[in-house]
């Protein structure tokens, strides 16, 4: 897995690529001390995944991340920062990472991080979660202007939009008046359309496609 680092502060990022270098089938080829950097480096080596610092110095990391998905979209991002209020949060994931971690995250943690991003599935932080489940609100911003991604129909949006409001399969029932089965059916066909393989991750998914607020 080619990996590269991005962190303004120099012991930071020097201190990850060490780290990073002692994990099995990890190979970091680049560092960058600012999203313009990042950019620049991604053009010119095709990481598998970039680890990226959200405040930085020129460019953050929420604009680095949208400039690099859009034009190297088999590059993934994962996030990992300091800060996890709901603006970078969000702001991150909207602009198309596909992990999110605070700094206090582990080593064993970071590495399962770089493997789901690089097979395309989503970690979050579990404060990160908990904090996208609580600023989830019903109706979304935006939802319901322009084609639904993915294949998802509108009932699959609409239990989504509940998932991600931290409703269990129980309580979507209840509120659109179906089966608790059936709500387990729109569940299993918002996963595979998704490519979600947990609820936290089609919570992440919902809030990187704007379906939720």
């Amino acid at each position: 897995m080619r990996v590269i680092v991005v962190d303004d502060q120099t012991a930071v990022r020097e201190g990850l690529v060490t780290s990073l270098e002692t994990m099995q089938g990890v190979e970091v080829v680049g560092s960058a001390s600012d999203g313009e950097e990042a950019v620049e480096l991604v053009a010119a080596v095709s990481p598998e995944v970039v680890l990226m610092d959200l405040r930085m110095p020129r460019m953050d990391g929420v604009e680095a991340t949208r400039r690099i998905r859009a034009d190297h979209p088999e590059t993934q991002v994962v996030v990992l920062t300091t800060f996890a209020d709901d603006e970078s949060i969000v702001g991150a994931l909207r602009a198309g990472a596909i992990g999110y971690l605070t700094k206090d995250a582990g080593r064993d943690h970071i590495r399962r991080a770089l493997e789901a991003a690089a097979s395309g599935q989503a970690v979050l932080d579990p404060a990160v979660q908990t904090r996208l489940v609580e600023v989830a609100t019903l109706p979304a911003t935006g939802a319901g202007n322009g084609p639904l991604p993915d294949g998802l129909t509108e009932r699959e949006a609409e239990v989504l939009r509940l998932i991600a409001a931290g409703r269990s399969n129980a309580e979507i029932g209840r509120e659109l008046f179906v089966s608790e089965a059936t709500v387990k059916t729109h569940v299993n066909r918002i996963f595979a359309k998704t490519g979600s393989r947990d609820r936290p991750q089609a919570i992440a998914y919902a809030h990187r496609r704007g379906l939720v607020g």
